[in-house]
């Protein structure tokens, strides 16, 4: 009997030590097989379809949240244990930053997951263009992607008073220029950094102005370097006609500039300005009126700024446009007509 029992005994040990052998092989095979899963899943691209696709991930989202984003967006199908194993690997898991995040083919998860622990959001850009209008800037940030509109149900005024500039137009008060914004951020914030620059800017050119120019206020250069923008967009013509502006008020003579004249007639304005137009008087028409207009007229560049407050010496009083984008400038009103004679009567004839 005792025999027989360390026979059992024996047997049932071996059993035993099969059935251990096959569970520890069962787990190294699931571990071996989870671990090319793991690297495999690692080194998978996500399913980006082109270029430019982007991915955005709202402020609180938790870890969970955004491994179930990227399911539903069908950007990968891994379950939530594999996204875990990665994030805990990286040490990033607590780490990740809400916004918007450009995709690419061929990224892969851990490339992701990277760029959201450091906050490498896309950056979009908005650029407000010299010359422009205050409307011309409203449609701009109104067509900027992503970029949240909280201007489009605020007055020009309400715009201003939100600036801290309560009373102000805000035309030619914002720095014509290329700014950076991120998912988040609205069409205010782009605005409050450009109106932030157009009077640092100012006031670092004031302080270094010619002292004897006409202008003796900031605004009133801000004024002037609107209608320099406006006359010309050849560079080396800025100080030249800035300086014809620059004398004509110096002596008490009307400035006679036709792009403050079409400001002022606005939504009438079709293309072309008639003798009509020069005879109304409005507050912009400098035909009918001594001095600046009340306000600017559009963006001025930083060169146009400097231009009025460094006028070119001279004695020109007029000027007039040759037709390719330049100008004959003239000191005496003979020699204007004769230019005009010129470049606009005879081509009128031709």
């Amino acid at each position: 009997m005792r025999r027989t029992g360390t026979v059992q005994r024996a047997h049932g040990n071996a059993v035993v030590r099969v059935l251990l052998f096959v569970i520890l092989l069962a787990i190294a095979a699931a571990v071996a097989w989870g671990g090319i899963g793991y690297v495999h899943f690692t080194r998978t691209p996500l399913a980006v379809s082109s270029a430019g696709q982007t991915l955005e991930i709202a402020k609180g989202e938790g870890f969970k949240g955004i491994v179930a984003q990227l399911r539903a967006e069908q950007l990968s199908d891994a379950p939530l244990l594999l996204w875990r194993a990665l994030a805990w690997r990286l040490g990033v898991a607590s780490k990740l930053h809400a916004g918007e995040y450009a995709l690419a083919p061929g990224m892969t998860p851990t490339v992701l997951l990277e760029n959201m622990a450091a906050g490498r959001v896309l950056h979009r850009r908005v650029t407000l263009v010299d010359g422009w209008t205050f409307a011309q800037v409203r449609q701009a940030l109104q067509k900027a992607p992503k970029l949240a509109h909280d201007i489009a149900r605020l007055s020009d005024a309400d715009v201003m008073a939100k600036l801290g500039s309560a009373g102000q137009s805000p035309e030619g008060e914002f720095m014509p220029d290329t700014y950076d914004y991120v998912l988040g951020m609205s069409d205010l914030d782009v605005l409050a950094r450009a109106h932030k620059a157009m009077r640092v800017f100012l006031a670092q050119e004031w302080s270094q102005r010619d002292t004897a120019i006409w202008p003796q206020q900031p605004y009133q250069a801000l004024i002037l370097a609107s209608l320099v923008e406006k006359e010309t967009a050849v560079p080396a013509e800025r100080p030249e006609i800035a300086g014809v502006f620059e004398r004509r008020l110096k002596i008490g003579m009307k400035l006679e500039t036709d792009p403050s004249v079409i400001f002022g007639m606005g939504a009438t304005y079709a293309g072309r300005i008639h003798k009509v137009d020069l005879q109304t008087d409005t507050p912009y028409n400098t035909y009918t009126r001594y001095g600046l207009p009340p306000t600017p007229i559009a963006l001025p560049s930083r060169a146009a700024i400097h231009a009025v407050l460094h006028p070119a010496q001279g004695d020109a009083l007029y000027f007039v446009a040759k037709g390719d984008g330049t100008h004959v400038f003239s000191a005496t009103l003979a020699e204007q007509n004769t230019a005009v004679k010129k470049y606009i009567l005879g081509k009128k004839n031709q």
